[in-house]
This record gives C-alpha cells, sequence and structure tokens, in this order.
C-alpha cells in the first residue's frame, strides 16, 4: 500500500529549542556503539585496552563522524558552494554528511588513538567495525524520517510520497491539500522508492548480523575492517539505481552516481584487506578479568 509521508522531523520543542529526529537517531547510534564496545571490552576483543580507553576511542571516533562527514559533504557534494562561502561548514543545522567523508573521520581517530596506545591500527578498526553499522542504519531512519534522500518513482505497492519529492505546482499546496489528492489516488504516480530504508536495512542490519557474527570468534586481522568496506560499498552502490542522484546530476552514462564512484575504491580496499587476512596472525581475545588476574 503506498505510503503518504507526513512525519514532523521535530520530535521535541521546548520553548525555541527543537529536537530533531536525526539528532535523536545519531544518539541512538553512538549509544549502542558504546553498549556494543563496551560488551566486546569486556570479552578482551582489544586486548590491552580497558572500559576508559575505550570511551577515549569512542570519543575520538565520534569527532571523526562529525568532522569528517561535515567536511566531506562540503568537499564532496558542495564544494562551490563551500569555495563561495567557507562558512557555510558551520551551519550544521542545514543538514548535509557524508558517509564517506565520516568514515575518513573515523580512520583518521583511529590512527591517532591506535598510534597513542602502542596498537596495530587494523586490530582497532577490526576492533570497531562491528559497532557502526547499527548507527548507519539509525542514521538511514532519521532520513526517512526527514524526507530527504528519497529514491526514483516506483509503480510498487511498497511506494512513498514524499510532498517535497512531488513537481511544482504540487509541491507549494498545503499538507490538508495533498492528503485529499492522495486519498484520491492522484498521487500514486509520484510515489517513490524508500531507499532510505533499503539502506537502513542493508546497511544497518544485515551488515551488523554478518560482522557480529563473524567477530564472535577470533579472526585474521584486516578480515572485519575487509568485510565491512567490502559490503558497505556493494550495498550502496546497489541501492543508488534506485536512489536519486546526489543534486540530481548523473557523472556518467546517464546512470553512474558521486555516490557509486565513491563505493568502488571502498569495494577494491575491502578486497585488498581480505586477500591481506589470509596470512595475517588472528588476534586471541584476553578477557579484562584474565588479564588482571596475570598482573
Amino acid at each position: 500500500m503506498i505510503y503518504f509521508h507526513d512525519i514532523d522531523p521535530i520530535a521535541l520543542s521546548l520553548g525555541p529549542i527543537k529536537v530533531h529526529w536525526y539528532g535523536i537517531m545519531y544518539l541512538l547510534g553512538f549509544t549502542a556503539a558504546w553498549l556494543l564496545g563496551r560488551k566486546r571490552i569486556a570479552e578482551g576483543r582489544l586486548p590491552g585496552v580497558d572500559a576508559n580507553g575505550f570511551s577515549d576511542l569512542l570519543f575520538y571516533a565520534m569527532l571523526g563522524v562529525v568532522l569528517g562527514g561535515r567536511i566531506g559533504y562540503m568537499l564532496f557534494y558542495a564544494l562551490g558552494d563551500f569555495l563561495h562561502n567557507p562558512l557555510l561548514l558551520f551551519k550544521v543545522w542545514d543538514g548535509g554528511m557524508s558517509f564517506h567523508g565520516g568514515l575518513l573521520g573515523v580512520i583518521a581517530a583511529c590512527w591517532w588513538w591506535s598510534r597513542k596506545h602502542a596498537l596495530h591500527f587494523f586490530d582497532t578498526m577490526d576492533f570497531m567495525a562491528p559497532l557502526v553499522p547499527l548507527g548507519l542504519g539509525f542514521g538511514r531512519i532519521g532520513n526517512f524520517i526527514g524526507a530527504e534522500l528519497w529514491g526514483k518513482y516506483t509503480d510498487g505497492s511498497w511506494g512513498v510520497v514524499f510532498p517535497s519529492g512531488l513537481p511544482a505546482p504540487l509541491n507549494q499546496l498545503d499538507t490538508a491539500t495533498l492528503q485529499a489528492q492522495f486519498a484520491s489516488g492522484a498521487l500514486n504516480p509520484y510515489a517513490r522508492h524508500p531507499s532510505q530504508l533499503y539502506e537502513a536495512f542493508l546497511e544497518g542490519l544485515v551488515m551488523f548480523v554478518v560482522l557480529w557474527v563473524v567477530s564472535a570468534k577470533p579472526r585474521h586481522r584486516y578480515l572485519i575492517g575487509g568485510l565491512f568496506a567490502l559490503l558497505y560499498g556493494i550495498f550502496r552502490f546497489a541501492v543508488e539505481f534506485v536512489r536519486m542522484p546526489d543534486n540530481g546530476i548523473y557523472m556518467a552514462f546517464g546512470w553512474l552516481t558521486k555516490g557509486q564512484i565513491l563505493c568502488v575504491p571502498l569495494i577494491a580496499f575491502g578486497l585488498v584487506l581480505l586477500a591481506l587476512s589470509r596470512r595475517a596472525p588472528v588476534l586471541q581475545p584476553q578477557p579484562m578479568v584474565a588479564a588482571e588476574g596475570k598482573a
């Protein structure tokens, strides 16, 4: 059944303060990462690191997500606007975050933290990889609630009519009028793929299950990080076929999007890590209790 999107992106208003669902989704993502990470630390999945050390790691990773995501968006998707007005970088309330930029930010944060703690960088990345997908899923749900990054038109019964995605002059009509037209079936041709939910399922739930199950037992170094890069690259590349291209622009062939271009090196990197993992050592867990007993 086709759905008419009429969700208020503001979850809570406290006077002049407005709490957006998107912000709540970020909070849920970081909370999930903290809870899962604490469990993995207690199991000794990052030997030599205690709960306090993990808290520092997560804090730096959070900074990497926010700063890298925002800077990446301006460089990858709004470079012209940024060069014209660099202050746009700080207008985070206007939206605009890039996964690939956020990933680079997290990589930089993990590299700095690993060097500080004299740990192998990819041991840290393998530890962090299973903590990320749920946050990606929550973020895509936030995109859906905010009616952004919607998909192309579909005649499927699961399509969604996004008022912001309607052509003029329909997108100028008030909600009550649009709902009346929707009830009559007049807006059915404008139903779109809920690509945000496709990504929430693939990049969030499916990736989390795969990475969590695979990392449940000791694995070769590079394997978990490689799976993360490969799976995200493949899933994002595939969903881009039914998602509207950023700024409505295809980069080549009438179908290749910028998101797909950015996924190609990620897929290649994942394959390289998987190849390296075949001859890499296996990191053995050292539960915190056992480690303390040896001290």
